[in-house]
């Protein structure tokens, strides 16, 4: 992402005062050739590193397109969206990011392409609409109910998702069965099962990486959910569109009925 910011060195220094004053940064936003937000961010130029490959996987004019962004953090996938044309929701939990999307969309001039609402997955059914484009990017294995959180964004797909999430190393394939036999239960622990290991303390110092979910889980989860895979545009990301109406719509809204006011 990059903006070429007029003015001189009084202008880039009152920029990095304000990227400061808003930190710290997790998405690295290129504001001009000498402006940045997380310039030496550990994982590199993220995230536009993991763009290049979703952003190949989408088309370059999404002019009338809804796009929704869960999880936007400090809004570089929303601002890409926005960039093609389209008409971007980012929401986020966390007021800290979603003050860094507002400023930097102004720096950007994205500001009439973008709203951003502070929401978590689990009030996903408070939005009452559906979107051409939803990104759920490094999002699924910080939920401690990752598959309820899956099936409400699921719901919320017209036309495509991007999923990305982090898994675990290990053997794909394998044949699993449309019904297990009670006493074929050791076939769990086979190569190619679907799985997703339980962090009960930490990972990488984040106590919210609840989950690690296995490449076959992923793509067994999704497809549970009335989604089907298109394409894979990188490691660990699925490209994915409805299919068939999700089965479980019955049993999501009892639970949004149980759900406290």
């Amino acid at each position: 992402m990059s903006l070429q910011v007029e003015g001189g060195d009084a202008e880039r220094s009152g920029l990095h005062g304000e990227i400061a004053r808003l930190g710290p940064w997790f998405h690295n936003l290129r504001l001009g050739d000498s402006v940045a937000t997380a310039p030496d961010h550990p994982l590199g130029d993220f995230p536009a590193y993991k763009w290049e490959k979703i952003g190949r996987a989408l088309p370059e004019d999404m002019t009338g397109w809804r796009a929704l962004d869960i999880g936007c953090n400090a809004g570089f996938y929303t601002f890409e969206l926005a960039k093609r044309g389209a008409s971007v929701l980012g929401i986020d939990h966390d007021p800290h990011y979603l003050a860094q999307a507002e400023w930097a969309a102004r720096q950007l001039g994205l500001s009439d392409a973008v709203e951003l609402r502070q929401l978590d997955v689990y009030q996903l059914d408070q939005l009452e609409e559906h979107f051409d484009l939803v990104l759920f990017l490094g999002v699924l294995y910080h939920l401690r109910y990752p598959l309820l959180g899956l099936d409400l964004v699921a719901e919320l797909v017209d036309g495509l998702l991007v999923l990305q999430t982090l898994t675990m190393p290990g053997a794909e394939g394998g044949e699993v069965p449309a019904d297990l036999p009670f006493k074929q239960r050791w076939r769990l622990r086979g190569p190619g099962w679907p799985v997703m290991a339980f962090i009960e303390h930490e990972l990488a110092g984040d106590p919210t990486n609840w989950w690690v979910p296995s490449e076959t889980a992923v793509e067994a989860m999704v497809r549970t959910t009335g989604l089907r895979i298109v394409s894979r545009p990188g490691p660990e990301v699925w490209l994915c569109e409805r299919e068939a109406p999700s089965r479980h719509g019955a049993e999501l809204g009892r639970a949004r009925r149980r759900r406290p006011a």
